[in-house]
């Protein structure tokens, strides 16, 4: 039997009728109670109760899909468990809306005023079910996971007062103002949902927090917990780049837009690596040594700077496609290339400049961007535009050709843009005026709001002609659109660097490597080499590939030899002189085999080498700010 058209419409407009609700515009009424027992440190579970007020007749709840800051409908619902609804101490009934299945339908009785809500946030065990969050020493309290909000209105418009209990005696850092903390229980101040799921916490049993800016109107602080005590033991000397980069920031963008500013960062083999931006904080997370191997692990101390620069990039001013009403309205990604093409580049200057990087070892980093993007042969059918969309699109699952696919690249790609950019800027003012000039007109503008600022394309060229008058739309537009062939090196050469190879890598990037367990091989044999032999970053049609080299193998043997890098390093210098092909014993499941790579040309590793004659701008462009 065929349903008739009219039936049809009818069955799809009760179903949609959750994402086609008006949105209003006034504040939900009331405010919601949101309790999280966060003390299970030996399951991992989070207990979550909320009360929320709600009128008799149809109400809509919602789990948050687009998660803050990490581009996509990433949420957590398949770590969401335990639902139940009660009104008036009495159980209700709920289903699910079956084609938004992040909505939640139930009908609230006559004389109830509220209902109150129960369910159970079960974060990852294993690595394979998703990043750890909760450990026998740390905690990571993301509010996205832990909230069901009214459907109907804004986000900013619906009122929450937050609570927590945290396991005995841990202490913790967030940009939530506490109201009372009697023990372990600590009762937040109230606020809107927006700023609420904007605004993470970091637990430990092991804390300390550093004041980054002694005595400041506007303070900011580097929370910081680890797997033990020791790892928090940063010196005076290692504070102090720290510090700098708050004032470099504030140098460069001339204005502030919070309260106060906490870094919350984990220092942790054990919980989950991130690195994501809130207005008022920022949530990391690195590896052992942060401190305590302070030489060893220089490149990550970018993340803090870049996560930083979001306060102004990102947050306070937004794309107009982030203008959004709540976290279950789709967002347009389009402009990502600014939003973090633009952070990523001030991130790796800002580190620079605070000298949280060395001068010499940024430049070898951008090499090995530079030499990565220019080798991407997926350039071809994508453009770094539509890049912006694999949050979207891939949901940040690993690809299976990802040189051939592209991936993220609106982060690094961004960079060399927004380089060329600066150094065009230079070039054409007679080194008067930058990109620096840029970030205070654009980010520097309305200082000590904290309300969101959103911007467009135009706007962004308007400001680069007000800072010196350009054809910046075309510009731009030439770039992301483009297709290659090669990464967008203009801004290197303007800046009077050129990328290179050569067969010995630079002693910062072979350090990199070595920290990795990986091999690069990338520019001579077309792959890496992982840990215990995993052939992994294959370059599309490079020589590997060629051979018939894929993923999910493992390199056994090099000219008959059980494999270790230097080994196969040898093979590919020793190739260089002969006509012999350098065989490969490989593994892909149970198949073994014995591939040739007649390949001829040596090692090759990137630098950036100086351009005789040229002004050097990139001396420049990393130079503290007086």
């Amino acid at each position: 039997m065929s349903l008739t058209r009219a039936v049809l419409a009818g069955l799809l407009a009760t179903a949609f009728s959750a994402r086609a609700a008006a949105i209003s515009e006034q504040p939900y009424p009331g405010t919601i109670v949101l309790k999280v027992d966060a003390t299970n440190t030996a399951q991992q579970i989070f207990r979550v109760t909320e009360r929320i007020p709600a009128r008799p007749g149809k109400l809509t709840l919602l789990y948050p899909q687009w998660v803050v800051a990490n581009h996509g409908p990433s949420g957590a619902l398949n770590q969401f468990a335990g639902l139940k609804v009660f009104a008036n101490g009495q159980p209700l009934d709920w289903r699910r809306d079956p084609l938004d299945v992040w909505a939640f339908q139930i009908a609230v009785p006559d004389g109830a005023a509220a209902v109150e809500v129960e369910f159970q946030y079960v974060s990852p065990v294993e690595a394979n079910q998703g990043r750890t969050t909760f450990t026998n020493d740390i905690l990571g309290v993301q509010w996205q996971s832990l909230a069901l909000y009214p459907a109907g209105y804004r986000s900013r418009n619906i009122t929450v007062q937050p609570n927590l209990t945290v396991p005995p005696g841990w202490q913790f850092g967030s940009a939530l103002e506490v109201a009372q903390r009697q023990g372990d229980q600590i009762a937040f101040k109230p606020l809107d949902l927006e700023t609420l799921l904007d605004s993470p916490l970091f637990a430990g049993r092991y804390f300390r927090r550093i004041d980054l800016d002694p005595g400041a109107k506007l303070p900011v602080y580097l929370n910081l917990v680890a797997d033990s005590a020791d790892q928090l033991d940063a010196t005076p000397e290692q504070i102090a780049p720290h510090r700098a980069l708050i004032q470099q920031a504030y140098k460069l963008f001339k204005s502030q837009h919070y309260r106060h500013y906490d870094f919350l960062l984990a220092i942790s083999d054990e919980f989950g690596g991130i690195g994501r931006e809130h207005h008022q904080s920022s949530e990391n997370g690195v590896k052992l040594g942060y401190f305590s191997e302070w030489n060893k692990y220089e490149a990550r101390r970018e993340l803090l700077a870049h996560e930083f620069t979001h306060s102004w990039n990102g947050k306070f001013r937004r794309p107009d496609g982030q203008d959004v009403p709540n976290f279950n309205t789709p967002l347009d990604n389009s402009l990502l290339w600014v939003y973090e093409g633009q952070t990523q580049y001030w991130g790796a200057v800002l580190a620079a400049r605070a000298g949280l990087i060395q001068r010499e070892h940024t430049l070898d980093l951008l090499a090995a961007s530079a030499a990565r993007l220019d080798h991407v042969k997926g350039r071809a059918w994508r453009a770094v535009q539509d890049t912006t969309y694999d949050p979207i699109v891939n949901a940040r699952r690993p690809q299976v050709w990802n040189n051939w696919q592209r991936g993220e690249d609106y982060y690094q790609e961004g960079q060399l843009i927004w380089l060329d950019a600066d150094t065009r800027l230079r070039e054409l003012s007679g080194d008067q005026r930058s990109l620096d000039d840029f970030a205070r007109l654009f980010f520097g503008t309305d200082d000590g709001m904290y309300v969101a600022k959103h911007y467009s394309f135009d706007e962004v060229v308007r400001t680069l002609n007000a800072v010196q008058p350009y054809d910046w739309a075309g510009f731009l537009r030439s770039r992301v659109d483009s297709h290659g062939p090669g990464a967008p090196l203009d801004g290197l050469a303007r800046a009077g660097w050129k990328l290179v190879y050569t067969e010995q890598q630079t002693a910062f990037l072979k350090a990199q490597e070595d920290l990795s367990k990986s091999a690069n091989f990338q520019y001579s044999l077309g792959f890496s080499v992982g840990a215990e032999g995993k052939l992994e970053s294959f370059i599309w049609e490079g020589v590997g590939f060629q051979a018939g080299l894929s993923g999910n193998t493992t390199l056994l043997a090099v000219n008959g030899r059980a494999y270790k890098p230097e080994l196969l390093r040898a093979a590919v210098t020793a190739a260089k002189d002969g006509k012999e092909p350098i065989k490969l014993l490989v593994r892909k499941g149970n198949l073994y085999r014995e591939v040739a790579l007649d390949y001829h040309d040596g090692l090759k590793y990137p630098r950036l080498e100086r351009i005789a004659g040229t002004p050097d701008r990139l001396a420049a462009i990393l130079q503290p700010l007086k």
